[in-house]
């Protein structure tokens, strides 16, 4: 049994609030345990350098600690994005670019944003996971709106940690969990099963592939559990 009373193969409670704030193009507040991320979309109507003439859209996303998320202050960013926050928002950009077809959203740009209210491990996963439905909202207003004709999101995606501590293997770690880990893997799986990103690595020695396979039927489980959650929050089911 683990320290908050969950089972190996449990997802901590998961609650997704749909339009959370008025002013952005969608809104969504995620929370997975006691971690907790605001995730926005805003409209851009131009496209990076590289895609101006192509006909193409873009998807690009930030991420950042807000100062209370943290025990000790998170000092805020202001200097420029630090190493893991690059390495985090690069990482949402590519898996929901993943599942969305670009050349549907028309020359203009989706800025996601991730703030992280709270943190608890697992903040990576939790942005990708209330990003994405943030996201299908955001292209539900503009359909309606006609500024695109047709829907470019090509499935569901969602993203979920797994953990090995000791002999056992753990579904979504929470922070004391994670610094206990002896294998760390983030999988980024959508609908159909299909890998739109997975991290892995070992904290000590290395693990066989036996070990990744088990964390990978972890995750299946977990990915599954949250997509579901996914379209109840969208009105889906």
């Amino acid at each position: 049994m683990r320290t908050d009373g969950r089972a190996f193969d449990e997802l901590r409670p998961v609650k997704i609030i749909v339009d959370f704030l008025k002013n952005p193009l969608s809104s969504v507040l995620i929370e997975l345990g006691n971690t907790v991320i605001l995730c926005t979309v805003s409209l851009d109507e131009k496209v990076p350098p590289f895609l101006k003439g192509t006909g193409t859209g873009w998807i690009s996303a930030e991420y950042a600690f807000l100062p209370g998320a943290t025990i000790e202050r998170t000092p805020r960013e202001t200097m420029g994005r630090k190493g893991r926050s690059q390495e985090i928002q690069r990482l949402i950009g590519r898996v929901l670019r993943a599942v969305t077809d670009l050349t549907k959203l028309g020359e203009r740009t989706l800025w996601i944003d991730c703030d992280v209210l709270n943190a608890d491990g697992g903040t990576r996963t939790a942005s990708v996971t209330g990003a994405f439905v943030a996201l299908k909202r955001a292209i539900y207003k503009l359909l309606e709106r006609g500024l695109i004709t047709e829907n470019p999101i090509l499935e569901y995606v969602a993203g979920i940690s797994v953990g090995k501590i000791g002999e056992n293997f753990y579904l979504d770690l929470n922070y004391e969990e994670d610094t206990l880990a002896e294998v760390d893997a983030n999988f980024f799986l959508t609908e159909s099963g299909k890998i739109a990103e997975i991290q892995a690595g070992a904290e000590k020695m290395p693990f066989p592939w036996e070990d990744f396979f088990k964390m990978k039927e972890l995750a299946e489980r977990g990915i599954r559990e949250l997509i579901l959650k996914q379209k109840e929050a969208l009105g889906e089911l």
